[in-house]
C-alpha cells in the first residue's frame, strides 16, 4: 500500500492540520504496517504556482521552449505519477480566507490534467484517478459546518469537488473547528478532532 501525506499549513509545528494529518498516518501504519508513506510539506518545498508556459506543458503537442519549463513540466509529471501510484492521500488542510492555502491549491492545479487524471468524453468530464482512499485533516478558526459561517465554507467543499472531478469519491474528513476561540475550545475541538481519527475506517482502503 502506497499513502502519499500532504501538509499545506502555514503554522509549522503549531499547526492542527499537521498534528492531525499525522495522527491519521500513525493509525494507517498501525493498521497496515507495510504500507509505503510519500510525504510532501507544501510550504517547506512549495510547488510554483501554474502560470501559462507551465499549462501549456501539460499538453503534449505543446514541448517546453525553455529549460525553466522544462523543469516545471518534470515537476507536475512527477506529482501526477505519485497520486496515480498511491492508494491512499491524507491531506493536511487548514481554511484560509474560506478556502485551502495556495500551497495545496498549486498541487493541485499540477495535478488535474486531461488525459492524465481526468478525460472529456461525449457524456462529460470522467475522473481517471479511481480506487484512492482520501482523508483530510481539516482545520478552521471559526465554526463553518454549520451556523451562520457555513455558506462561507469553500475549503472542504472545493477538496470534495475536485477530488471527485478525478474520480475520488471515498473522502473521509477529520474537522477540528474554532480553533481561534481562545486555548478551552481549542482543546475541546482537538481532542474531538482525535477520537475522530481513532474512529476511521481504514480498512476499507484497497491493499496491494
Amino acid at each position: 500500500m502506497q499513502i502519499l501525506h500532504l501538509d499545506s499549513s502555514i503554522l509549522a509545528d503549531s499547526s492542527a492540520s499537521r498534528a492531525l494529518s499525522q495522527a491519521i498516518v500513525a493509525g494507517l501504519l498501525r493498521q497496515h504496517p507495510t504500507a509505503t508513506v510519500n510525504y510532501r510539506d507544501l510550504v517547506a518545498e512549495a510547488i510554483p504556482h501554474l502560470d501559462g508556459a507551465i499549462a501549456a506543458s501539460f499538453r503534449p503537442i505543446t514541448p517546453p521552449a525553455q529549460a525553466a519549463t522544462a523543469v516545471e513540466h518534470a515537476r507536475s509529471q512527477t506529482l501526477v505519477a505519485e497520486l496515480l501510484a498511491s492508494d491512499i492521500l491524507v491531506i493536511g488542510a487548514p481554511m484560509y480566507n474560506f478556502s485551502v492555502a495556495s500551497q495545496l491549491k498549486a498541487w493541485i492545479d499540477r495535478v488535474v490534467q486531461s488525459g492524465r487524471t481526468f478525460q472529456y468524453t461525449a457524456q462529460g468530464p470522467v475522473g481517471l484517478a479511481t480506487g484512492k482512499q482520501v482523508f483530510i485533516a481539516s482545520s478552521r478558526g471559526g465554526l463553518y459546518s454549520s451556523g451562520a459561517l457555513a455558506p462561507l465554507d469553500f475549503q472542504e467543499s472545493y477538496l470534495r469537488a475536485v477530488l471527485a472531478f478525478i474520480g475520488i469519491t471515498d473522502v473521509q474528513v477529520v474537522r477540528a473547528e474554532n480553533l481561534s476561540r481562545g486555548p478551552e475550545a481549542r482543546e475541546m475541538s482537538m481532542r474531538g478532532a482525535y477520537a475522530a481519527v481513532a474512529d476511521l475506517s481504514p480498512d476499507s482502503a484497497p491493499a496491494h
